[in-house]
Protein backbone atom coordinates (compact mmCIF):
# COMPACT_ATOMS: atom_id res chain seq x y z
CA UNK A 1 0.00 0.00 0.00
CA UNK A 2 1.25 3.46 -0.91
CA UNK A 3 -0.12 6.47 1.01
CA UNK A 4 0.76 10.03 0.04
CA UNK A 5 -0.31 13.48 1.13
CA UNK A 6 -2.51 14.82 -1.64
CA UNK A 7 -4.12 17.97 -0.17
CA UNK A 8 -3.60 19.99 2.98
CA UNK A 9 -5.94 22.85 3.86
CA UNK A 10 -4.96 26.26 5.26
CA UNK A 11 -7.37 29.13 5.90
CA UNK A 12 -6.88 32.49 4.20
CA UNK A 13 -8.48 35.85 4.92
CA UNK A 14 -7.18 37.67 1.84
CA UNK A 15 -7.01 35.60 -1.35
CA UNK A 16 -4.87 38.13 -3.23
CA UNK A 17 -2.29 38.38 -0.43
CA UNK A 18 -2.22 34.59 -0.11
CA UNK A 19 -1.89 34.15 -3.86
CA UNK A 20 0.99 36.63 -3.99
CA UNK A 21 2.72 34.93 -1.07
CA UNK A 22 2.42 31.31 -2.22
CA UNK A 23 2.79 31.97 -5.95
CA UNK A 24 5.32 34.80 -6.06
CA UNK A 25 7.36 34.33 -2.87
CA UNK A 26 7.33 30.54 -2.45
CA UNK A 27 7.03 30.04 -6.23
CA UNK A 28 4.21 27.51 -5.97
CA UNK A 29 2.12 26.76 -9.04
CA UNK A 30 -1.50 27.85 -9.05
CA UNK A 31 -3.51 24.72 -9.78
CA UNK A 32 -7.03 25.98 -9.23
CA UNK A 33 -8.73 29.27 -8.43
CA UNK A 34 -12.42 28.87 -7.67
CA UNK A 35 -14.87 31.55 -6.63
CA UNK A 36 -18.30 30.91 -5.16
CA UNK A 37 -20.71 33.34 -3.46
CA UNK A 38 -18.05 36.01 -3.03
CA UNK A 39 -15.52 33.55 -1.57
CA UNK A 40 -12.41 32.09 -3.14
CA UNK A 41 -10.56 28.77 -2.86
CA UNK A 42 -6.99 28.61 -4.19
CA UNK A 43 -5.12 25.39 -4.84
CA UNK A 44 -1.35 25.77 -5.05
CA UNK A 45 1.59 23.40 -4.95
CA UNK A 46 5.30 23.06 -5.48
CA UNK A 47 6.46 22.93 -9.11
CA UNK A 48 7.23 19.41 -10.25
CA UNK A 49 5.05 17.85 -7.53
CA UNK A 50 1.60 17.72 -9.11
CA UNK A 51 0.28 15.23 -6.56
CA UNK A 52 0.88 17.48 -3.53
CA UNK A 53 -1.26 20.59 -3.09
CA UNK A 54 -2.39 23.16 -0.56
CA UNK A 55 -5.96 24.37 -0.64
CA UNK A 56 -6.18 27.91 0.70
CA UNK A 57 -9.78 28.31 1.80
CA UNK A 58 -11.97 31.01 3.34
CA UNK A 59 -12.23 30.35 7.08
CA UNK A 60 -15.39 29.85 9.07
CA UNK A 61 -17.68 29.07 6.14
CA UNK A 62 -18.86 25.67 7.40
CA UNK A 63 -22.67 25.83 7.49
CA UNK A 64 -22.60 23.90 10.79
CA UNK A 65 -21.08 26.75 12.82
CA UNK A 66 -23.02 29.60 14.37
CA UNK A 67 -22.57 33.29 13.64
CA UNK A 68 -20.98 33.69 17.10
CA UNK A 69 -18.51 30.88 16.39
CA UNK A 70 -17.70 32.41 13.01
CA UNK A 71 -17.11 35.81 14.61
CA UNK A 72 -14.83 34.21 17.24
CA UNK A 73 -12.77 32.38 14.61
CA UNK A 74 -12.30 35.56 12.57
CA UNK A 75 -11.34 37.51 15.71
CA UNK A 76 -8.75 34.87 16.62
CA UNK A 77 -7.32 34.97 13.09
CA UNK A 78 -7.08 38.78 13.26
CA UNK A 79 -5.14 38.50 16.54
CA UNK A 80 -2.80 35.86 15.08
CA UNK A 81 -4.04 33.29 17.58
CA UNK A 82 -5.75 30.95 15.12
CA UNK A 83 -4.34 29.25 12.12
CA UNK A 84 -2.85 26.06 10.88
CA UNK A 85 0.74 24.91 10.67
CA UNK A 86 2.72 23.54 7.79
CA UNK A 87 6.32 22.35 7.50
CA UNK A 88 8.08 22.70 4.16
CA UNK A 89 11.60 21.60 3.23
CA UNK A 90 14.27 23.05 0.94
CA UNK A 91 17.88 22.41 -0.02
CA UNK A 92 18.61 26.17 0.18
CA UNK A 93 17.24 27.43 3.49
CA UNK A 94 19.34 30.60 3.52
CA UNK A 95 18.31 31.55 -0.03
CA UNK A 96 14.63 30.95 0.67
CA UNK A 97 14.85 32.78 3.99
CA UNK A 98 16.36 35.82 2.23
CA UNK A 99 13.53 35.77 -0.33
CA UNK A 100 10.98 35.65 2.51
CA UNK A 101 12.63 38.55 4.34
CA UNK A 102 12.82 40.58 1.11
CA UNK A 103 9.09 39.98 0.55
CA UNK A 104 8.23 41.39 3.97
CA UNK A 105 7.08 38.06 5.40
CA UNK A 106 6.40 37.94 9.14
CA UNK A 107 9.56 36.13 10.31
CA UNK A 108 9.30 34.31 13.64
CA UNK A 109 12.66 32.53 13.66
CA UNK A 110 15.80 32.96 11.59
CA UNK A 111 17.55 29.83 10.30
CA UNK A 112 18.61 27.94 13.43
CA UNK A 113 20.35 24.64 14.17
CA UNK A 114 17.88 22.92 16.47
CA UNK A 115 19.09 20.62 19.27
CA UNK A 116 17.06 17.77 17.74
CA UNK A 117 19.14 17.82 14.56
CA UNK A 118 17.13 19.98 12.16
CA UNK A 119 18.11 23.37 10.77
CA UNK A 120 14.98 25.42 10.16
CA UNK A 121 13.26 28.81 10.19
CA UNK A 122 9.71 29.91 10.88
CA UNK A 123 7.36 32.63 9.66
CA UNK A 124 3.67 33.38 9.22
CA UNK A 125 1.79 33.61 5.94
CA UNK A 126 -0.54 36.60 5.31
CA UNK A 127 -3.34 34.94 7.32
CA UNK A 128 -1.10 34.05 10.25
CA UNK A 129 -0.61 30.35 9.53
CA UNK A 130 2.67 29.09 10.97
CA UNK A 131 5.06 27.92 8.26
CA UNK A 132 8.30 26.17 9.24
CA UNK A 133 10.95 25.35 6.67
CA UNK A 134 13.46 22.57 7.26
CA UNK A 135 16.75 22.38 5.44
CA UNK A 136 17.31 19.12 3.57
CA UNK A 137 20.57 17.27 3.49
Amino acid sequence: MNITIHYAFLPHTDPEASLTFYRDVLEFEVRNDVGYNGMRWLTVGPAGQPDTSLVLHPPAVDPGITDDERRTILELIAKGSYGSALTLATDDLDGLFKRLVDSGADVLQEPTDQPYGVRDCAFRDPTGNLIRINELG
